[in-house]
């Protein structure tokens, strides 16, 4: 079966409940994250006593993140031989299980270890919900719930941080484990409503054909830049927002919950111009991203240092949907397992290593205003290369 035929049939049998349901799913991974950030100083308390518990604690939150860095392109391989459906379905059902047991645990090593099995977890059930959207949906309907992906994830990340908050009020520092149990009854509905896409069947035959790894490959290493755009003001919105004096957790909070909300905007923005898929979204995003991040940098007020953040987040929100629907559209659909499990890894990695760059960084520069002035020449170059390599490559077919 060629790609046409395959993406006519996603477009014939995709519905919106099956796009809904690969939404939720997709919060899974975003949940192991911010659910526990309320939670945070209570582990830091509970764990004072474990030897390199100031580096262990964090890194139980965020190594699941790691786990979907290392792990995606095998899940998106094996969603690839073995179908999508049952593949999701088991990811979800052991998310939640991985996700109840810390728990039952005292030893922080052993919570780990089950953040671990989690990470594994969501490496396949994000790879496999966006491989489905691309399986169900063709043209401006995929790029629709694409927007819709990115735009949901980023609403649902401010509700989960406030119910794991409450559940860490009601329980304690656990509290928020008993929200992976969410993962069970999106299971059950992925199980009884969403159907094995067509192209499993072309496998067999696809197996045979060379993976287009020239043209995935760029946009692939570009992602781990966006991601890494992406995540610097997430991460580092605190000390961005210190800039101007001290800042309160609420408010740090309330302006952390409206970058969400441009990360959001900026997707519907991508839904709105999604006609300029490929270099022309990505060099707006990156100029807008320029802009903020300059912004941030010489700003001093709150309410400045507060509009250059959602500015930038703003560029994000467009330029994910957009670099994955043009990874999603350089694939052929026999092998968009692999290479959305490589764009998957890809956004992690960038989610990953953000902070790590930053402090890296900060010394170089001298200063925290120093080193979002040096990401912002960067992000600029980064937009003139694309500018100059899509002219080169225009030029190129033309003649």
């Amino acid at each position: 079966m060629n790609q046409a035929a395959t993406d006519q049939a996603g477009a014939d049998s995709g519905a919106t409940r099956h796009g809904i349901i690969i939404l939720f799913a997709s919060t899974m991974p975003i949940m192991a994250i911010v659910s526990l950030i309320p939670v945070l100083p209570l582990l830091m308390k509970e764990f004072a006593g474990v030897t390199g518990s100031e580096f262990l604690v964090p890194m139980a939150l965020t190594i699941p993140a790691l786990c979907v860095a290392l792990f995606s392109p095998l899940a998106g391989w094996l969603s690839d031989r073995v179908g999508r459906k049952h593949l999701l379905v088991a990811a979800l059902v052991l998310y939640a299980g991985f996700g109840i047991i810390p728990w039952f645990l005292d030893s922080l090593f052993q919570i780990i270890a089950a953040r671990i099995g989690l990470g594994i977890m969501e490496a396949v059930i994000m790879t496999v919900a966006t491989v489905l959207i691309g399986d169900y949906f063709v043209g401006a309907r995929r790029e629709k719930w694409i927007a819709l992906q990115v735009g949901f994830g980023s609403i649902a990340a401010i509700i989960l941080i406030a119910v794991g908050g409450g559940l860490g009020e009601i329980f304690g520092s656990r509290g928020p484990f008993l929200l992976y149990l969410l993962a069970l009854p999106i299971a059950l509905a992925a199980a009884i409503i969403l159907f094995e896409p067509t192209v499993k069947a072309t496998v067999a035959d696809g197996a045979k054909a060379r993976f287009p790894l020239k043209a995935v490959l760029p946009l692939v290493l570009t992602t781990i830049g966006v991601g890494i755009v992406f995540y610097t003001v997430i991460v580092q919105l605190g000390p961005i927002l210190g800039l101007s004096g001290e800042v309160s957790p609420a408010t740090i909070g309330l302006i952390g919950a409206l970058t969400n909300v441009a990360v959001a905007m900026g997707s519907v923005l991508f839904n709105k111009f999604k006609q300029n898929v490929g270099p022309r979204l990505l060099t707006v995003g990156l100029v807008i991203a320029a802009i903020g991040y300059a912004g941030v940098s010489v700003s001093t007020s709150l309410v400045a240092l507060a509009a250059f953040s959602v500015v930038a987040c703003i560029a994000s929100g467009m330029m994910l949907p957009n670099m994955l629907t043009w990874t999603m559209n350089s694939l052929p659909p026999e092998m968009r397992g692999r290479g959305m499990g490589m764009w998957t890894g890809a956004f992690f990695l960038g989610q990953f290593v953000a902070p790590l760059i930053t402090a890296s960084i900060v010394p170089v520069t001298g200063g925290f205003a120093q080193t979002f002035m040096a990401y912002a020449a960067v992000i600029a170059i980064g937009a003139v290369i694309v500018v100059l390599t899509s002219r080169r490559s225009t030029m190129a077919k033309s003649g």
